[in-house]
């Protein structure tokens, strides 16, 4: 029983190291700080000689990236037994490993701590190990719920609580809130402020590049490092675009065939990408409004990325591109309106700064 035990611990820590190729995202890193209160199942192990019990507990935790949270957590349990009534204090410290954060996240975690145990009048100061997976999902920016099964090593380091064995092998099943601090954040639209008209004057014409704007994006063209950026496109402080999107009638209802429109801006956008130095990776994003189910619109946002990927590849674009589907995750506007649900089916590029 040991060894199964051993290799069902080799197992979960292998998963929780895996590595997963890195999604890209335009939005900011979050990475705010949060508290977890959860409640407690726990399986004892046989050699306990008692009953399954109940605990709870809060961790305290930090996002680091777009993969781990840190956290440190106390806890208590309590149930009966053959020698008495065992109660469980300890804390430890977690690391979790998101493959994702979506609204429904799944993650690995692997922990080590501390841990008192009495049973009855006895008690012995051990150690613990736990490793499980879980998930997570959001309900707002401020609101998860958080599930999740762990295997728990516990060595008493020969306290004799009880007769027998000092190191026991239980399973919990824990289930909570994270309860994050501050405002998600939010990605934030760079635009270049407007260049300032400059009004005649009765001299003879000057080649100024500085009273120029050539592609009509706000960057006259001696500061315009992209001078021939796609027409509704936002662009940072140098010109070069940062963020495409194509929204209206781009695409034939319930299909991913581009529309003519949508065919003439990505030949502007591939024109672009190949005729100046901006050689970012470019992500391409597929959302769609409410209608329909949450399964069939992720199939779909993908389908209409991977249309646009496809098309742009057929120009001769050489930078990376991927495609990302969203669904109807990520709403711009009220899907409860038809204006709403129009501004929300669309298709955004991204251009990832390298």
């Amino acid at each position: 029983m040991r060894k199964h035990k051993q290799l069902i611990i080799a197992s979960l820590l292998a998963t929780s190291i895996m590595p997963v190729a890195q999604a890209v995202t335009d939005q900011p890193q979050d990475d705010r700080w949060y508290v977890a209160p959860f409640a407690t199942f726990l399986h004892t192990d046989s050699d306990r000689q008692a009953a399954d019990g109940w605990g709870g507990g809060l961790g305290v935790g930090k996002i680091i990236d777009e993969h781990f949270n840190v956290e440190l957590k106390g806890f208590y349990q309590g149930f009966n037994g053959k020698n008495g009534s065992w109660d469980l204090v300890g804390a430890s410290a977690d690391v979790q490993y998101y493959l994702s954060r979506d609204k429904l996240s799944p993650y690995a975690v692997v922990g080590i701590g501390g841990m008192n145990t009495c049973v009855s009048a006895n008690c012995g100061i051990g150690v613990t190990g736990e490793a499980g997976l879980g998930l997570s999902y959001e309900l707002n920016d401020n609101l998860l719920i958080r599930s999740d099964v762990r295997y728990r090593y516990n060595n008493n380091l020969s306290a004799h609580v009880q007769p027998g064995s000092d190191d026991f092998h239980d399973m919990t099943v824990n289930l909570g809130v994270v309860i994050p601090f501050g405002d998600k954040p939010k990605y934030a639209e760079v635009k270049a402020e407007p260049r300032a008209r400059v009004a005649p004057v009765a001299v003879a014409p000057v080649d100024d590049c500085s009273t120029r704007d050539s592609d009509g994006d706000g960057v006259n063209d001696c500061a315009d490092q992209c001078p021939k950026t796609v027409k509704g496109s936002l662009v940072n402080g140098k010109g070069c675009a940062v963020k495409l999107v194509l929204k209206g009638e781009h695409f034939k209802y319930d299909s991913a065939e581009l529309g003519l429109n949508a065919k003439e801006l990505l030949d502007g956008v591939a024109a672009d990408l190949m005729a100046y130095p901006q050689k970012n990776e470019v992500e391409v994003q597929g959302h769609t409004s409410s209608e329909g189910s949450d399964a069939y619109n992720m199939k779909l946002s993908q389908r209409r990325a991977n249309s646009v990927v496809q098309y742009l590849k057929n120009k001769g674009v050489t930078n990376k591109l991927t495609a990302h589907a969203y669904g109807e995750r990520q709403p711009i506007a009220d899907n409860k309106t038809e204006a709403g649900k129009s501004e929300n089916r669309r298709v955004e590029l991204i251009w990832i700064e390298m």
